[in-house]
């Protein structure tokens, strides 16, 4: 009898750290995630490798860099010669699912006429649902060959009071549902053939468009004066970097696309209570996961963690969505990790982690070894105790190549982040382009909501320079571990 433990690995898609009640939103109903964290260890500083999702996601599959396994921008196909840990899982003997998105290639129609390319990722059963959008429901997406089965049309309209909000379909037919639903499917097969499993559990939702069901957003609307603003301060952006100041325009640069000036504060409310109400979805499929798993008698021998593959903007510094920026609401992710009697139970972890951490963790916990290729470090001695919780990591790295926001101008930059001082360095490949405020620095203990940048404030030269050599440190401690293939001598 194969006792290796189970891993049911939640991944949400763009959800911020503070949509959860365990976070300290007073908002969101999130009983069973929040029962989860009270059973579990709760992450309170754990961030993702990327603000957008393809890189963030090979990032933790692979345990290694966006730079590194190479998929450093969404539409990249991940190399057929990386390895991901669900690979590594299936090698050694476990069956391995997937519900929803995976998005380690390029996904857009053109690039993908059938189904995402896949390299040996391991998983045996592949339910594959990129997103929920109407538009692409001509691709090979279970999830809408699903709902056409059904006899349900997949019709999302705008709202006649916010044309920023979509009314999505009821609960039972969301993708979140859907994804639920294969997750116990599969758990049910696997238990009848007694062989250990790992499931990837990958709802679209809170993605935007923002197309909760209209029964989960009913219930804020008479509260929805008492949802708060977005965090902006008029006139922050004066000393941001140029693709800031285009978002703050319209989403991606696109004209329209969430212009935050032309919002109303009933839009900006509205769509902040649409995000709260699609992870108050998430949380009642978790709780559907969790209660097969008691019924089942699977939870005892069944490691969760959950988490998202990065956040989203909801207006903050007068943006929406995610781009070529590294705010709190963007890198700051939610992270829980639970395995009843094995790991600690209703503690807090203050220390810097990486969602890289997540692939050696689960390794070591299995009894695996970590692939050579990983740049991870296993939180296991956290979850077990044998560690001090509020020291982890000296520091975090997060990356974003390639924002492209009209015409030719392309923009890289990365982060670093101490847990108090936040830096980040911007190139922008364009001489036409303006060159003021490519670089930011953050005091987030004196202003922790990163509206003032300091990185031409000479009271912090000191701390800039310091954080510069840290940061060129980190670059060469990203380089590829493997050893280079071929010989050039």
């Amino acid at each position: 009898m194969d006792n290796r433990p189970n891993i049911l690995w939640i991944c949400t898609d763009q959800q911020r750290f503070d949509t959860l009640g365990c976070y300290g939103n007073k908002f969101v109903k999130t009983p069973n995630l929040d029962r989860l964290a009270a059973n579990g260890v709760r992450f309170t500083r754990a961030y993702c490798q990327a603000p957008v999702c393809a890189p963030s996601r090979a990032s933790f599959l692979s345990g290694r860099y966006p730079r590194t396994c190479r998929v450093r921008q969404n539409g990249q196909d991940i190399p057929e010669d990386e390895i991901l840990v669900t690979r590594l899982f299936h090698d050694a003997g476990y069956a391995c699912g997937l519900s929803g998105k995976l998005h380690l290639s390029g996904c857009a129609p053109a690039a993908c006429p059938t189904i995402e390319r896949r390299i040996n990722d391991g998983y045996d059963y592949f339910a594959w649902s990129h997103d929920n959008n109407t538009p692409n429901d001509w691709l090979m997406n279970s999830y809408s060959h699903w709902l056409r089965a059904q006899g349900v049309e997949n019709h999302r309209p705008v709202r006649e009071d916010c044309r920023f909000v979509l009314t999505g379909l009821p609960a039972e037919y969301s993708q979140a549902k859907w994804c639920a639903d294969c997750a116990i499917e599969f758990m049910q097969a696997a238990a009848v053939k007694n062989r250990p499993w790992v499931f990837s559990f990958n709802c679209f939702d809170p993605h935007h468009p923002f197309d909760p069901p209209a029964e989960y957003l009913e219930r804020y609307l008479p509260i929805l004066d008492q949802i708060p603003l977005p965090d902006y301060v008029q006139g922050e952006l004066a000393t941001k970097t140029p693709p800031q100041r285009k978002e703050h325009r319209g989403a991606y640069g696109i004209k329209g696309n969430f212009p935050y000036d032309e919002m109303t504060e009933y839009d900006h409310r509205l769509v902040r209570a649409a995000c709260y109400a699609m992870c108050d979805l998430i949380d009642v499929q978790v709780g559907r996961m969790l209660r097969y798993l008691e019924e089942s008698g699977q939870l005892e021998n069944t490691i969760i963690l959950f988490h998202s593959d990065h956040g989203e903007s909801l207006g903050d510094h007068g943006m929406y969505l995610k781009g070529c920026y590294f705010y709190e609401s963007n890198v700051h992710v939610p992270l829980i990790l639970s395995w009843k009697d094995h790991f600690s139970a209703g503690v807090t972890a203050d220390g810097l982690v990486e969602l890289l951490d997540l692939a050696p963790t689960l390794l070591e916990a299995c009894g695996l070894e970590k692939h050579p290729g990983m740049q991870g470090r296993s939180l296991l001695p956290l979850l077990t105790g044998e560690a001090p919780l509020d020291t982890f990591r000296e520091d975090v790295f997060c990356e974003y190549y390639k924002t492209k926001l009209g015409g030719d101008t392309v923009s890289f930059a990365s982060m670093l982040f101490d847990g108090r001082y936040k830096i980040t360095q911007m190139h922008t490949l364009a001489e036409s382009y303006p060159q003021d405020h490519q670089n930011e620095l953050y005091d987030l203990a004196a202003d922790p909501d990163e509206h003032i940048n300091r990185y031409d404030d000479p009271e912090y030269t000191a701390v800039k320079l310091r954080l510069l050599e840290q940061f060129c440190n980190r670059q060469a401690l990203t380089a590829d571990p493997l050893p280079i293939k071929a010989s050039y001598w």
